[in-house]
């Protein structure tokens, strides 16, 4: 059965832990979803790890969506997370719609994840939260 947002705030409420790990393609995917990890990300550590960047600045968004896609089809139970990359989201609320609605769209992750603590970022997330992302 597919873990949802719901059953982690469920589990959150008991005192269980969830268990979180990255994946960067299908095989790693497949693997960790079969050993019952609750949440699987696709971290913008792709960048370093499987693109051999330097840093995970010059990660672009169609290179978030090409990985994504693929550990998508390895993942059957986890919750799906993606990395919105660096400047992705950051112009404006609109911008970040575009990227996470694509993410959601075309990868069927159930939530993204972004970085950054600033006040200009809340209304961006509220943003998101109201249209269902």
């Amino acid at each position: 059965m597919a873990v949802t947002i719901h059953q982690l705030t469920r589990f959150k409420k008991e005192g269980r832990s969830i268990v979180a790990l990255t994946a960067w393609d299908y095989l790693l995917a497949e693997a960790i979803d079969q050993a019952g990890v609750d949440v699987i990300l696709v971290g913008d550590s792709l960048a370093m790890v499987a693109l051999g960047y330097d840093t995970t600045l010059p990660l672009t968004l169609e290179e978030t969506l090409h990985h994504a896609k693929a550990v998508r089809r390895g993942v059957k139970n986890a919750l799906l997370v993606v990395d919105l990359p660096f400047m992705s989201y950051q112009e404006s609320p609109e911008q970040a719609l575009r990227s996470a609605g694509r993410v959601m769209k075309e990868t069927g992750a159930q939530a993204v994840k972004m970085e950054g603590g600033h006040a200009g970022l809340v209304t961006t997330i509220e943003r998101l939260v109201q249209i269902g992302i």
